[in-house]
């Protein structure tokens, strides 16, 4: 037996124990899953959508404990009794929209040859396997796994191991509806049982560094099954000369240090009009030395800690490294210690350029780097200078501006005088630029249709063509 010591990130304490699945055990989870998938399938959407509900009932029961549980993994109360109220959202979102989006089509002649009738079918993928990350533990997991399951798959889900505490009430809930237990199992460990999930399903959600999404990518490649990857980003946002300021800095504070800036879709690159540069720059730092931190009480204070400690390491590399290169620390620019957990304050820096790791790699910290420009030509060639294109965000006044920058800028999603709307706007389908994602999108009608393939009847109604049709002629 493997156990896992688990760090609580609030107090730095390692004060929780993972006992960790073995190859075995994962195995006889998926033969459970594929022995009960067929059933689930054929069931029918609304009848998988009666028993979703019935899980939400159960979350409902289980809501304080998996709650609290997870307010400990990831040191802040507001976002996990959100993260958790979304997910009953999540439930009821795709049980409304899927029965719409899976009625068959009606059979129908072919263009091409009229006497061929159409008759198309969605069949759904036995075993999704979905990997989540520490970020948004529970929402980032159920994300891909309750469209899954309503498309009549079933879920091997695996959790990220530095938040694991909430898994034990999460697991309970299952349980309580025996239906879905029997579809949806849970894997806890690390990055070996990660690599067992991987070689046992039939298709695989991830979400996470682009690191371990090349090696999922290959290892799907090498299987032949799809692998729907949501992976780093490096926000940009572009304030152009006729923002208003007021809105546009409450909005970039906000986007960039809000969840403690752990968030893919976080603005990690500030780019500003020069002739309202300083006043931007002096609007920002004056608002972001107002931000608290929950250090001296959970319940009290707008920053939570840094989750995941091998992170803080790099927000302190990425800090050092830009003042080392010339950038100036406004405000923060230190991972705090308070009581063994690892705080850090919202730093703005000017002075920055893409010389810095900070302007081109993820940085995943409530860490606000500004840079002006002068064209925007400028603003749109500094936007895209990056291997990443999750989303971005614009600001003006000007609607004629908005239309000409927001579609150059190579990035799945553009939040316009606002940020990381994508955090709030599920219905919207967007794809992932460059490395910052692979394959069919998690928002939209593709949130739950990228779990089917497709299968077509072709029917004849006519008399087959025989072989004497394919009588060699002169050419």
């Amino acid at each position: 037996m493997v156990i896992m010591q688990i760090r609580n990130p609030y107090t730095g304490e390692y004060d929780y124990e993972l006992q960790v699945d073995d190859a075995k055990a994962i195995q006889e989870k998926v033969l459970l899953l594929r022995n009960n998938q067929q059933v689930w399938m054929e069931a029918g959407v609304q009848h998988r959508c009666e028993v979703m509900q019935q899980w939400k009932e159960s979350l409902q029961q289980y809501q304080k404990e998996i709650t609290k549980a997870l307010s400990i993994d990831t040191g802040r109360n507001f976002i996990a009794d959100l993260e958790v109220k979304g997910v009953l959202g999540m439930i009821d979102g795709w049980c409304y929209k899927a029965p719409l989006l899976l009625e068959e089509p009606e059979e129908r002649p072919s263009v091409f040859d009229p006497s061929i009738k159409i008759r198309e079918k969605k069949i759904p993928f036995m075993v999704v396997g979905v990997i989540g990350p520490w970020n948004f533990p529970i929402t980032l997991s159920l994300i891909d796994a309750i469209p899954a399951l309503i498309a009549g798959c079933s879920v091997l889900l695996k959790p990220s191991e530095v938040t694991p505490r909430y898994l034990d009430p999460l697991e309970e809930s299952i349980k309580s509806v025996p239906e879905l237990a029997g579809v949806l199992q849970l894997v806890r460990g690390g990055a070996e049982a990660g690599k067992v999930v991987v070689n046992t399903s039939d298709a695989i959600c991830f979400t996470g560094s682009v690191a371990t999404g090349k090696y999922i990518a290959t290892a799907c490649a090498q299987r032949f099954i799809p692998a729907f990857l949501e992976l780093g980003g490096k926000d940009p946002a572009i304030v152009l000369q006729d923002a208003d300021l007021e809105m546009a800095t409450n909005a970039v504070l906000r986007a960039a240090a809000g969840a403690t800036g752990q968030a893919c879709q976080s603005l990690e690159r500030i780019y500003v009009h020069r002739d309202i540069y300083a006043n931007f720059l002096d609007l920002i730092v004056e608002k972001a030395k107002c931000v608290t931190l929950n250090n001296k009480e959970k319940s009290k204070g707008q920053i939570g800690p840094i989750i995941f400690e091998k992170q803080a390491a790099i927000i302190q590399q990425q800090i050092k490294n830009a003042k080392a290169k010339g950038a100036i620390v406004h405000c923060g620019g230190e991972i705090e210690n308070h009581h063994g957990g690892l705080w850090c304050r919202p730093t703005v820096l000017s002075n920055v350029d893409h010389d810095m790791d900070m302007m081109t790699e993820e940085t995943f910290g409530p860490i606000i780097p500004i840079m002006a420009f002068n064209t925007e030509e400028e603003a749109i060639k500094l936007a895209n200078d990056s291997e990443f294109g999750l989303s971005a965000s614009l600001f003006s006044r000007n609607e004629e501006a908005i239309n000409r920058l927001a579609f150059r800028l190579e990035a799945g999603a553009v939040s316009i005088n606002d940020g990381s709307l994508t955090n709030r706007i599920y219905d919207a389908e967007k794809s992932a630029f460059k490395k910052s994602g692979l394959n069919g999108s998690r928002m939209g009608d593709a949130g739950l249709l990228r779990f089917f393939r497709k299968r077509a009847l072709l029917i004849q109604t006519d008399t087959p063509a025989d072989l004497s049709g394919y009588e060699e002629v002169e050419l």
